[in-house]
């Protein structure tokens, strides 16, 4: 048995998600703001805390917020015109959490409360949990109630008489059904658990989930329905290393819900030892010398105890007090093996030294140690200290076999938000690598068995996504807001971008591990033609004065070619992430090969990206005057774009005579642009070169020829390192191409921060205005 499919509703930034779950570690991605917390946040509310935790209408996705009031103010009218109230309607605003199970039909007896019909013969069994309201006709009743109060007293406050200036009215509570809600949303809501109904559980669309409608007569579910099927145990982002605050850690008991907060290695060994150690919790033969021990001690510390308080006692008893009638006094301990950790260095770290003749050892508390490796040991310890709890490991299991929770549940679920906190990347690394075998790591559960375990972790680091398996990522996509509505999420499946082309998913996976890009946290992405313009074009982001709010974005800068930059076109689609591609005009002749950039000569580019995927465009001629327009691809859909970013014809004067220039590549660009700072400056390698070409040529067609010439023997990325070496970084101007997309990128960012609701200043937005005029 597992957990397949997670379709949440209605829950803050997800209105309608589905979120396919792996047989072992499935990691939730994403950028800021796009919805992780909000899944995560769902999960422990529905499943981990569904007791304890105090929904609020802030769970409430925001677009419902105007439905919910309008739907009061059709109360209040109707009882008004003293027409019959009209019904309410909740159904399409509740956030609810659907959790999909694939159970076999052996497992029948352990799932019978959640099969829907009674010829079920093995596969998806679901559940859905909805927060709703625990009496609807109540709730109308008592908002009417509460609105009538409101208005009375705010009609006698109307008929007051004052000879002075009237203060403006107070709006007083509850101005809306949402005001209402506010303080009193807890005595009216309540989660509520149905079975549905396999054979119409839907795709999604375009992201987009389509969860079964809820009818009256659907099953409904009395308790908990997953008791004695799953525990649920999770690590919260907040950890609280480093200080003790002496908090306590619940734990319940129940089968299903696990520790949900952490604090210090030392609690968590307090812990485990009382669950799984205490020689005085059920003991065994293993425990009596302990036992014994502890009883022998305690004998004599009370005799010490005794005689040193002797004096003290006799001195009192000297006062007369106690008397005859009264009894004595006498001083006994209690001496319990939990207290030796019951201070905050009883864990503690040794450090191996030497003095030049001997070795020794020095203890250090455990405060002592980094953040990180505390908060790496801790997690791991707690991964344990779950696996444990739910295998009965210890008195845990003598403890179980005395209670009615006999059977080990068969799927034990761990939630992790942010394990990359006060991590080392490589440490983030080896942490993912370890949590799922750290949860496996049982002799029963590394045998073939029916005992199933799934790991789930949100993120914000490009170094654990890099380390899973692309079928195991769900990328959170933000969503712009449609007529000012609130902006919100969708989820992707990574693992079925590329559909059956598993070559292209073979380049993509490995091309990413290998260059950590942040592709599935940016804002933005940059596909860059080679080491040059990797080196260059963030260089000319930080020193170009229109660049500034470029500067400010979350981009990702990828070194691909244009030769295999398009191979990376389905994951971006599907991120919905706008994309510029800087690459080259790359002329060839009609033999295939490499040739200077000319009109009418009937050229080609030889760059796949320019003809497969943006522009699709091979022609040169109408390359080169193609229009900026024409130059990107809008996707209606997900509003988003990609441009392509090439060199194009610009005028330049050259000794004293104006022509048009066209360039093949980043380097003879930046010379013809720039011909007059590679004149007065003196360098090494291809800038030396350049300077002569610059000093010897007549004319730029001869300058065009020169330069090309001179990068056949490479030495880019040398040159590109010598420019960062200028005094004055802003003599170097970027070629019009490039600064040309870099202006698009900066516009189209800004028009995404407004589609998610984001606000800009009056001044980026003036300068938005400009660039995009």
């Amino acid at each position: 048995m597992h957990i397949e499919i997670i379709e949440i509703a209605n829950f803050r930034k997800l209105k309608s998600v589905r979120i396919g779950i792996s047989n072992e570690t499935t990691v939730f991605v994403g950028a800021n703001n796009s919805g992780k917390t909000s899944a995560m946040l769902a999960l422990r509310y529905f499943l981990v805390e569904q007791e304890r935790v105090r929904f609020s209408l802030n769970d409430f996705t925001l677009s419902h917020w105007p439905v919910i009031d309008e739907m009061g103010a059709s109360w209040e009218q109707a009882k008004n015109e003293n027409e019959p109230l009209p019904a309410s309607n909740w159904e399409s605003l509740l956030p609810f959490l659907d959790v999909w199970l694939n159970a076999e039909k052996s497992e029948a007896h352990l799932v019978q409360k959640l099969i829907p019909t009674l010829d079920w013969d093995g596969g998806k069994l679901g559940v859905r949990l909805q927060l709703e309201p625990k009496d609807a006709i109540n709730l109308q009743k008592n908002y009417l109630a509460a609105r009538d109060d409101a208005r009375q007293i705010d009609e006698v406050d109307q008929k007051v008489e004052d000879t002075q200036a009237k203060p403006k009215s107070l709006l007083l509570w509850p101005r809306s059904l949402t005001d209402f809600l506010q303080r009193r949303f807890s005595a009216y809501f309540t989660v509520k658990s149905y079975i549905l109904d396999p054979a119409k559980l839907k795709k999604p669309d375009h992201g987009e989930a389509k969860p079964q409608y809820l009818s009256e007569d659907s099953p409904f579910i009395d308790g908990e329905p997953f008791k004695g099927l799953i525990r649920i145990d999770e690590i919260g982002a907040q950890r609280g290393f480093g200080h003790s605050d002496g908090s306590r850690d619940f734990d319940d008991g129940n089968s299903l819900v696990g520790s949900s907060s952490t604090r210090r290695m030392s609690d968590q060994l307090r812990r485990y030892w009382n669950k799984h150690l205490d020689p005085f919790e059920n003991p065994d033969p293993k425990d009596i010398a302990a036992l014994r021990a502890i009883e022998q001690a305690q004998q004599a510390f009370d005799e010490r105890l005794g005689d040193g308080f002797s004096a003290a006692i006799q001195e009192v008893e000297g006062m007369g007090y106690p008397g005859v009638t009264d009894p004595k006094l006498k001083i006994s301990s209690r001496l319990k093996p939990v207290d030796g950790l019951n201070h905050d260095a009883a864990v503690q770290y040794v450090v191996a030294t030497e003095d030049g003749q001997n070795q020794f050892e020095l203890n250090l508390p455990e405060d002592s140690n980094g953040l990180g490796y505390q908060n790496l040991i801790s997690m791991i310890f707690r991964l344990m200290s779950f696996r444990d709890a739910w295998m009965r490991v210890g008195k845990a299991g003598i403890q179980s076999s005395s209670t009615s929770e006999t059977l080990i549940p068969p799927l034990h679920l761990v939630l992790i938000e942010e394990p990359e906190a006060h991590l080392h990347t490589q440490v983030q690394q080896v942490f993912i690598r370890q949590a799922y075998k750290v949860l496996r790591k049982h002799k029963t559960l590394e045998l073939p068995t029916d005992l199933k375990t799934q790991l789930i972790v949100s993120t914000h680091s490009s170094h654990i996504a890099h380390e899973c398996e692309f079928d195991h990522l769900r990328y959170f996509r933000r969503l712009p807001a449609a007529e000012k509505v609130i902006p919100l999420s969708c989820v992707i499946d990574l693992g079925s971008v590329f559909g059956k082309d598993f070559e292209t998913k073979r380049f993509v996976t490995r091309y990413i591990k290998v260059t950590h890009c942040d592709l599935f946290f940016a804002d933005a992405a940059v596909l860059v033609e080679g080491p040059a313009e990797r080196i260059l074009v963030p260089f000319f982001v930080r020193n170009h004065p229109d660049l500034t709010s470029l500067h400010e974005c979350y981009i990702t800068w990828l070194e691909i070619g244009g030769s295999h930059a398009h191979r990376l076109q389905p994951l971006i689609e599907q991120l919905g992430l706008t994309t510029l591609l800087i690459s080259d005009l790359d002329a060839k002749g009609a033999d295939g090969k490499k040739a200077v950039p000319q009109r009418a000569a009937g050229l080609k580019s030889r760059n796949p990206t320019l003809k497969s995927w943006c522009p699709e465009e091979d022609d040169l001629d109408t390359l080169i005057d193609l229009a900026p327009e024409k130059k990107g691809k809008w996707y209606e859909r997900q509003r988003f774009a990609v441009r392509a970013a090439y060199q194009c014809p610009v005028e330049i004067e050259f000794k004293g005579n104006k022509s048009e220039a066209l360039c093949n590549t980043l380097e003879d660009a930046l010379v013809m642009e720039n011909h007059e700072l590679f004149a007065k400056n003196t360098g090494k390698g291809l800038w030396k070169k350049f300077r002569s070409a610059v000093e010897e040529s007549e004319n730029l067609d001869s300058l065009s020829k020169t330069v090309l010439k001179a990068l056949e023997n490479g030495g880019k990325a040398e040159f590109a390192l010598s420019l960062l070496e200028l005094e004055n970084p802003k003599e170097l101007k970027p070629p019009f191409y490039i600064l040309d997309g870099l202006k698009w990128l900066s516009q189209q960012l800004k028009e995404r921060q407004k589609d998610l609701g984001i606000s800009i200043s009056a001044a980026d937005d003036k300068t938005a205005k400009q660039t995009a005029s």
